[in-house]
């Protein structure tokens, strides 16, 4: 990974507004822009001259300008193909970066056009025909389109990959993947954006991007992403269930969950497990034969949460850990650091999240003077933002799953169409539904759900020793998933 940093002498000089070509100029102008973002004045450069970059950002930075800007540069006018795509996440995030660029391009007669699913088919038809030349859309509905051979990369230029670190996280992947075989053989220019690089993603650009390098803004040097540190600010009771909302949220590809005692360790493993995580604890408590075991999977890279407290963690080093996550706050600052330092490695980004009582804000704020560390607080995720993420992302993987079926198997499923109208249709059967992509969830992103039938979810860790062990062919089951999921 350090291979991605930028050398000393391919570092190139910012660009400000008087630099830009006049027809650059002429959209800052409209956009009403005196002078160039950081992340503007530094990418830009790099765009210009034909680079591949991974360009580190955070959200409301400017960059939707940083890769617009120079894509206006690019587009031929006389030229009614597509030469420029966006790819986006979301619906929201598409129709942003699309009211964005026809602001910027409206004088210069480009043709844009948005496109996402969940929506018919007709107004985005009627523009690839018309000739649209700038297309930002979510990956699944560009996948129809191209299946569909309703929509032609023939004579790209330019791929941006927007908020790169959802883009290439389990959901989307599968369908990056199928949409990186239409890309054109020929050289186009290709960028990623992304507020963090964690270390699958670098390990996956190379995958879309031709020998890229990393961009950061951070200081006055080129480089690779520092790490980020957060914190939420959670309520006392039920801590546990802010947790899991903020898992969701961030979507750690790996994380260390940091408890103060061996008794919370226990306690929030044994809740993270029933929530359907593959998660494991590391106490003083455990023999050493069941400490070898949750080692192993830890040197493997075969374990996506480790819930241990400082004095287990001790030595313990995991190369690819995207996030450290502190449960109850450090008893010293010292500790906070010692946390810290196991992510962010060998050049790749990292993120430390921190989860803290109103009053412990203070105690926070203070180890960040102390050390002069930037803290970012976010608001913890309300009921409404945690739906409307899980949402999309197993809409994204029901669409790319039911792209994989084939002309017979879409039969078959016509059996159940009335079934399952009948059931959305009715109050009392849509739990069945529901139970049923939670399940579906669980077992494409998460381990596979243990059932918690009948058990009072707030005696979690009291009914732990009283489940039944998973059959042999279920628990291969489990773990053919989970290596499936390991190499995405």
């Amino acid at each position: 990974m350090e291979g991605k940093n930028i050398g000393h002498d391919d570092v190139l000089p910012d660009i400000s507004i008087g630099e830009l070509d006049p027809e650059m100029q002429d959209a800052c102008n409209r956009a009403g822009w005196k002078t160039l973002t950081p992340v503007q004045a530094k990418s830009i450069p790099y765009f210009l001259a034909g680079r591949d970059m991974m360009v580190q950002s955070r959200t409301g930075s400017g960059k939707t300008g940083a890769f617009i800007l120079p894509i206006i540069k690019k587009i031929n006018t006389q030229q009614n193909t597509v030469q420029a795509l966006v790819l986006v996440p979301t619906r929201e995030l598409a129709l942003q970066v699309h009211k964005e660029a026809q602001m910027l391009t409206e004088e210069k007669n480009i043709k844009t056009v948005v496109v996402y699913g969940g929506v018919g088919y007709k107004a985005q038809l009627e523009a690839f025909r018309n000739g649209a030349q700038i297309v930002i859309g979510t990956p699944g509905r560009i996948l129809d389109h191209l299946l569909k051979d309703t929509l032609s990369l023939d004579h790209l230029k330019i791929l941006i990959f927007d908020e790169a670190d959802r883009m290439l996280s389990m959901g989307f992947y599968p369908d990056m993947v199928k949409i990186r075989k239409y890309i054109p053989s020929s050289k186009i220019i290709s960028s990623m954006f992304s507020a963090t690089f964690p270390p699958q993603v670098i390990r996956l650009s190379d995958q879309f991007l031709h020998k890229s390098k990393l961009l950061s803004l951070s200081g006055n040097q080129v480089h690779i992403a520092e790490t980020e540190h957060i914190y939420y600010i959670v309520p006392g009771m039920r801590k546990e269930r802010s947790l899991v909302r903020i898992i969701e949220i961030e979507n750690p590809s790996s994380a260390i969950i940091f408890c103060n005692t061996k008794d919370s360790v226990h306690y929030l493993s044994i809740v993270l497990k029933r929530f359907g995580y593959d998660a494991d604890e590391l106490s003083s408590d455990l023999t050493q034969s069941m400490r070898e075991k949750v080692m192993s999977r830890v040197r493997r890279g075969a374990l996506r949460f480790l819930v241990a407290t400082d004095v287990a963690a001790r030595g313990i080093d995991i190369p690819d850990l995207s996030h450290v996550i502190q449960y109850e706050t450090p008893e010293d600052q010292e500790a906070y650091i010692h946390r810290a330092g196991r992510t962010g490695r060998m050049g790749a980004s990292g993120a430390v999240i921190s989860l803290v009582a109103e009053m412990e804000k203070f105690k926070l704020q203070s180890i960040a003077r102390y050390y002069n560390i930037k803290m970012e607080e976010r608001p913890l995720p309300d009921k409404e933002e945690l739906e409307r993420i899980v949402a999309q992302r197993i809409t994204a993987l029901l669409e790319a799953r039911l792209r994989a079926r084939d002309n017979l198997q879409i039969e078959r499923m016509q059996r159940f169409v009335p079934l399952a109208r009948n059931l959305a249709q009715s109050e009392d059967e849509l739990s069945l539904i529901t139970m049923l992509l939670d399940d579906y969830y669980q077992q494409s992103l998460h381990a596979s759900p243990t059932p918690t039938a009948g058990i009072d979810e707030d005696q979690i860790p009291a009914q732990k020793k009283k489940g039944k062990k998973p059959r042999l062919r279920d628990k291969k089951r489990h773990q053919k998933s989970e290596k499936n999921n390991l190499k995405k």
